[in-house]
């Protein structure tokens, strides 16, 4: 782990955080939370992608439900962008979608258009993925980019991926294409309780995004859903063997390669969370 772990971004840069359902949304853990931000923030909606040119309606269908007026109204899947101003004036540009069906490179064109309408320097795209994590243990979450710069100034890992790839791969490419800095978090989500929601994964991202921008983000009931919801999968796991068998192994395997350098930076990376919002007094 580099000096420059924890570092956030430039207070200077406007950022623009990311979050597609489907393919790249394990327990539905980076919408929850955008949706989270979303609200605490209180964020304004600016603009929305026209789902005609980019959905499968047979696959993402639309809905149908009584409005505010009682009238009975089609809500479209569609994409939304939402501008947050932060408590120290800056501005986030939240984005929370559904992975198009069709014309990916379009849709990141319009995308990234209006990114940069609204002064856009950085695109944050936010994923989960399913993986071999023990839920007793915090959930991981990785962020990695291609750009040297923010790879020093954060101590961030190169991506190394190779295989098939979602839209956040394709917007991040597209992003670093026209010269906008692009970085990347994941979430692991265990796998054996892949079922929505995932709280503490969500949990986890929201401390990460807390790290990478340097602000505190009222966390609300989240804490004490991702106590329940690994309180529930105890249960489980105790009800049946070969699950309770198998959350042991990845927990000697996860203690035996990560804990021993990771516990001190760990505990220095809550007790610099606690800080910042005993100096904000934004609670959690």
């Amino acid at each position: 782990m580099t000096e420059h772990a924890h570092a956030p971004l430039p207070r200077d840069e406007t950022v623009m955080l990311a979050a597609f359902e489907g393919w790249n949304d394990a327990g539905s853990a980076a919408t929850s939370a955008l949706e989270h931000l979303h609200e605490v923030w209180g964020a304004e909606p600016v603009d929305e992608l026209d789902p005609e040119e980019y959905h499968d309606f047979q696959v993402n269908r639309p809905t149908v439900a009584p409005g505010p007026d009682g009238r009975r109204r089609l809500t479209w899947p569609t994409t939304a962008v939402a501008v947050a101003t932060l408590p120290d004036g800056r501005q986030v540009v939240l984005v929370h979608g559904i992975e198009p069906s069709m014309r990916w490179r379009r849709y990141c064109a319009e995308l990234l258009d209006i990114a940069a309408d609204l002064k856009v320097t950085s695109v944050v795209t936010v994923g989960a993925l399913l993986a071999d994590v023990p839920h007793t243990r915090p959930i991981p979450v990785s962020a990695t980019t291609e750009d040297p710069v923010l790879r020093d100034v954060l101590g961030l890992e190169a991506n190394t991926y190779e295989g098939p790839t979602g839209i956040v791969g394709v917007l991040q490419h597209e992003a670093i294409d026209r010269g906008q800095r692009a970085l990347s978090l994941w979430a692991a989500v265990p796998h054996y309780v892949a079922h929505p929601p995932s709280p503490k994964a969500t949990l986890a991202i929201l401390h990460r995004i807390e790290s990478l921008l340097g602000v505190a983000v009222p966390l609300g009931e989240l804490p004490e859903d991702a106590v329940a919801w690994q309180t529930g999968v105890d249960e489980l796991a105790a009800e049946d063997g070969e699950i309770g068998d198998y959350v042991r192994q990845l927990e000697e395997a996860k203690d035996t390669v990560e804990l021993p350098e990771a516990s001190g930076e760990a505990i220095a990376q809550e007790f610099e969370r606690y800080l910042r919002r005993r100096d904000r007094g934004t609670g959690g």
